[in-house]
């Protein structure tokens, strides 16, 4: 069968030989005693080729100030309008290739890289996370600025204000007179927010630096990152006495001030099992579920025939509240 192949492939090519005697080439070069196929760089060169003054031609083009930022397609395309060819696009990348050049030769701007937050709170006063809105004012393109601290764990809304403009020494005026409000120490909290001006704002930096305050900021173009935040402002938008527009900042305050005197004390939040956030912010919590606890075994002890899946139970509080938990504590849960 070999003599076969042999003499057919001195005709047809020893592959196509091998393919019509369904034989193995590699069985061919072991009987010729260890021979190999020939590499591409031990091919004699093809008639079409570039010869090593063309290559080089097309290298320095490419290599030069006018044409290094672009890609090869533009190149060749660039040329062609000026009524001159050196190769074919594949023949560009082909000598790019051998040159170790093959990559983004474009000159874009390179953005780093961001580390995703994961912030962990088992308590109050732990993790706040602050954010600002715009509320509409009386005419087009009049705004007002809501700002709004949120600790993550309680959803308890410790400190806003709303003023004319967005500024960096507003938020770090905030900032101070809610962590005093609520005796914060330093190393207790971390204040975590988007990368809106105001909040990576100097200034502001420089306050957190001094209370011993740890900053963390979302990525860019990710709102997952700051949940809490967003869903206190949905919450804010979507209530029914919500107006359209404010017809002055006096308006928008005495519309915020009724809100969060509502969202903090009656608004029962699906976060926190149903409870109010100040009721969990202070610590009251477990108390109050311990009565519902109490409520629910009485009507079952009343009436067991109407709980058909046995004594209910409550709920209790989560012990912990993350923004962006890790992989392997999110599996665990």
């Amino acid at each position: 069968m070999m003599e076969a192949t042999e003499m057919l492939a001195c005709d047809v090519g020893l592959k196509s030989a091998c393919r019509v005697l369904g034989v193995s080439r590699a069985g061919v070069y072991r009987k010729r005693g260890g021979a190999k196929p020939l590499s591409p760089k031990d091919r004699s060169a093809s008639a079409r080729a570039l010869n090593p003054e063309e290559r080089q031609v097309v290298l320095d083009t490419l290599h030069s100030e006018r044409f290094v930022d672009k890609a090869p397609q533009e190149v060749y395309a660039t040329l062609l309008d000026e009524e001159q060819y050196l190769c074919s696009i594949s023949s560009m990348y082909r000598i790019l290739r051998e040159n170790e050049e093959v990559r983004e030769r474009r000159n874009q701007l390179r953005h780093p890289i961001y580390q995703k937050p994961e912030l962990l709170a088992t308590q109050p006063n732990e993790v706040w996370s602050w954010d600002i809105t715009k509320l509409l004012g009386p005419r087009k393109w009049t705004y007002f600025y809501l700002y709004v601290i949120l600790d993550i764990f309680s959803r308890y809304a410790v400190g806003w204000m709303v003023a004319s403009c967005e500024s960096a020494t507003l938020a770090q005026r905030l900032i101070k007179e809610t962590s005093d409000k609520q005796l914060i120490e330093p190393g207790q909290l971390t204040i975590h927010a988007d990368r809106g001006s105001s909040m990576k704002s100097r200034p502001v930096a420089l306050l957190l630096s001094d209370l011993g305050i740890t900053k963390t900021h979302s990525r860019p173009y990710t709102s997952d990152d700051n949940p809490f935040s967003e869903s206190q402002f949905k919450t804010l938008k979507y209530r029914p006495d919500f107006p359209q527009r404010f017809g002055c900042i006096e308006d928008a305050r005495q519309f915020c001030q009724s809100f969060f005197r509502w969202y903090n004390k009656e608004h029962r939040h699906t976060g926190i099992n149903l409870l109010t956030p100040e009721t969990v912010h202070h610590g009251i919590a477990e108390q109050i579920l311990e009565t519902r606890g109490h409520v629910l075994s009485a009507a079952y002890g009343a009436h067991p025939e109407r709980f058909v899946n046995g004594v209910p139970s409550v709920k209790q509080m989560p012990g912990a509240v993350w923004i962006n938990p890790p992989r392997d504590s999110f599996q665990e849960k």
